[in-house]
């Protein structure tokens, strides 16, 4: 990647990206005012359950996730997967770091209500693979290294998220003397959680490109079916986002002072893990892109995962359910934040306009 500014810049935000931070804003309020005024959507959408993925809210992810993932160079993976420090670097924070720092921060901020900070502690065990490309996308990170990462983060998740969760639930408070909480979860419910989130759109967004450029051509692709189809991405996060608010408004609203505790340890969770992957980014030489892309791997979290286990385990009535719910609330507006943070860091800091074609890799 070249270390002069360039300033030629072939892509800007459209107007539905440049005003995402009050499109999600609305998103909340209409939620909260559809939950508030329709109580019986709650019933409603607790009866389209399977395998205890709310229908309505895994429909509105799996669109959310296709448009992006069909975007994706799938014969530039190869390269990918051959930048070790990259490949390292993620696992690290991933499955090291973030599990350390949200177990810290639990039990920093909330120490006299464990369940408030079980819940914090299963969020941070449940590592992003879904919102996440839509950041990275919007961020202008690397399409196919977010790919990647995602991938590995679910096939990790399958393995360790019980293990980590009965690791920081009841070995290590033991060894430190402090309260635990088991935590009992299903390997079958977070593989159904990958397979439907990841691998439906993944398969979907391969086929598109591998059918797409077969008959018509890369550039048919690249410049009318992709434009076309690629808005429906932030469509389906809005209606995601009021469907969340509408379901735990309630709960929300009637323990003001409970979420802003919640919410704080979150909110310096995703700042540290975003500034962590950004700064290690740059100082392995990795690039704006690919910097990029670590940092908002690293931040994002799987909220699906997150409140069905939650659920699951605890019931939905439960206070680490709630503090599941206040998961994605604080995550959305910060990470979205943070995505013109990285715009302002890639002129500032790397030196490099993040909408011209060569920043996308490094």
């Amino acid at each position: 990647m070249t270390d002069t500014l360039i300033r030629t810049s072939p892509k800007r935000l459209s107007t539905l990206d440049r005003w995402l931070p009050l499109w999600i804003g609305l998103a909340m309020v209409a939620g909260l005012l559809l939950g508030r005024f329709v109580p019986a959507l709650s019933g409603l959408l607790a009866k389209l359950e399977v395998g205890g993925i709310s229908i309505p809210i895994g429909l509105g992810l799996l669109v959310m996730m296709y448009p992006v993932l069909a975007k994706v160079r799938y014969d530039k993976i190869a390269a990918v997967t051959g930048d070790k420090k990259l490949l390292v670097s993620s696992l690290v924070l991933n499955w090291l770091v973030g599990p350390a720092v949200m177990f810290a921060l639990a039990w920093i901020f909330l120490p006299d209500l464990p369940e408030y900070r079980t819940g914090l502690i299963i969020v941070g065990l449940a590592r992003c693979i879904a919102m996440v490309v839509i950041w990275n996308d919007l961020a202008c990170g690397d399409r196919e290294a977010t790919a990647v990462l995602v991938a590995i983060n679910s096939v990790f998740q399958v393995v360790m998220f019980s293990v980590l969760g009965w690791f920081y639930l009841t070995v290590l408070p033991g060894w430190l003397g402090l309260d635990s909480q088991g935590l009992e979860v299903s390997v079958w419910q977070i593989a159904l959680n990958v397979l439907v989130f990841l691998g439906v759109p993944l398969v979907a967004g391969f086929a598109s490109r591998w059918i797409g450029e077969k008959r018509r051509g890369r550039a048919w692709y690249e410049e009318k079916f992709l434009p076309a189809v690629g808005p429906w991405a932030l469509y389906a996060l809005l209606f995601t986002i009021v469907l969340l608010f509408a379901l735990q408004g309630d709960a929300v609203l009637a323990k003001p002072l409970d979420v802003a505790r919640i919410a704080l340890p979150l909110l310096v969770y995703f700042g540290l893990m975003w500034c962590a992957g950004l700064l290690l980014g740059k100082g392995l030489g990795l690039g704006y892109a690919r910097s990029t892309t670590l940092a908002f791997t690293a931040a994002g979290n799987n909220f699906e995962l997150a409140i069905a286990v939650a659920i699951g385990t605890f019931g939905a009535a439960s206070g680490q359910a709630l503090a599941g719910v206040v998961g994605p609330l604080i995550e959305v507006p910060v990470l979205v934040g943070l995505v013109y943070v990285s715009l302002w860091a890639a002129r500032a800091w790397f030196r490099t306009d993040p909408y011209a074609t060569d920043s996308r890799t490094p």
